[in-house]
């Protein structure tokens, strides 16, 4: 389920000179953000989760999740260059799988590691603030390159959709709507990390349970989606 000509090439097309510069400046202004409150505010509990989960959490981990998901197989298939890789002995599943450990490996390195750091700058770790949404951001982490990947295979828009989905619908939506937050990776998230951190510092609309089911269900959902679509490509000569 794994090939590693597979993972080389996706790493060396996800981190690029103009993928890798994006990737690279959420995570820095994170860090930056951090400092400054901490040195202007100082160690504050309630400040240090409202900005990792309206910063790190709420926008960062989605847009590297976009960057990753859909960079990990979607420019192949724009491009046509998919049909290198699809006319070598390589099962098409293992391709969808490898792509994902891929994207979900890019998008953990920079959201999760980024977010833990800048939680022991705001406040130490108090209350295990850095720790909670650290959890959040991995467990983000793998259902956002899950969904971003299905959509990098099955629309040339895959981008566009990932940005919409992240900024209007868990953004704008999900601030709006409360039934539009149970179908938000966001809030699946935020049950974890309601678990880890101290009472009251950081709150989902969503069940710990339900949003296990629905974590799971969605990662694996789109991961086979996407492994059926590749599987329906044809190549010319094909029967």
């Amino acid at each position: 389920m794994y090939d590693p000509t597979v993972a080389r090439l996706t790493y060396r097309a996800l981190l690029g000179r103009r993928r890798a510069a994006i990737l690279f400046l959420l995570p820095a202004l994170l860090l930056v953000i951090a400092a400054a409150v901490r040195m202007l505010n100082g160690a504050d509990d309630q400040v240090a989760s409202d900005l990792l989960g309206g910063f790190a959490l709420a926008t960062m981990v989605p847009l590297i999740g976009v960057i990753a998901g859909t960079g990990a197989i979607g420019p192949e298939i724009d491009d046509g260059s998919i049909v290198y890789l699809l006319s070598k002995p390589v099962k098409r599943s293992t391709i969808i799988t490898t792509k994902l450990i891929v994207a979900i490996a890019v998008t953990m390195v920079f959201s999760a590691v980024p977010t833990l750091i800048a939680g022991f700058i705001l406040n130490g770790n108090g209350q295990q603030v850095a720790v909670a949404y650290t959890v959040a951001a991995l467990v983000a982490s793998i259902a956002y390159s899950a969904l971003f990947l299905l959509l990098g295979t099955v629309s040339r828009h895959a981008v566009v959709i990932g940005l919409v989905y992240a900024l209007v619908w868990e953004a704008l939506f999900g601030s709006l709507i409360s039934g539009a937050r149970t179908l938000s990776v966001q809030q699946w998230a935020l049950a974890l990390a309601e678990k880890v951190t101290g009472e009251g510092l950081v709150t989902s609309d969503v069940a710990l349970p339900t949003a296990t089911v629905l974590l799971v269900a969605v990662t694996l959902g789109a991961t086979w989606f996407a492994g059926h679509k590749l599987r329906t490509l044809k190549l010319a000569g094909e029967e």
